[in-house]
């Protein structure tokens, strides 16, 4: 598995789908489209997508550091 970095490229809004599906080998859509059925249940699914957005390095700042 790779680092959890937000993507430079491929991404939609914040790059957390893309993120995340990078990190478990998934499309980057399929991962879009399990979030957005997760919206339909009860929870803080759009609370975690935005505390992810601000948490998670963009990939060219992660990059650098090294």
């Amino acid at each position: 598995m790779t680092a959890l970095a937000r993507p430079t490229n491929g991404r939609m809004i914040g790059g957390v789908c893309a993120a995340l599906a990078r990190r478990f080998g998934t499309s980057a859509t399929t991962m879009r489209v399990i979030f957005l059925l997760s919206c339909l249940l009860p929870g803080p699914q759009f609370l975690l997508y935005i505390a992810m957005w601000i948490l998670l390095p963009s990939e060219n700042k992660t990059r650098t550091a090294w």
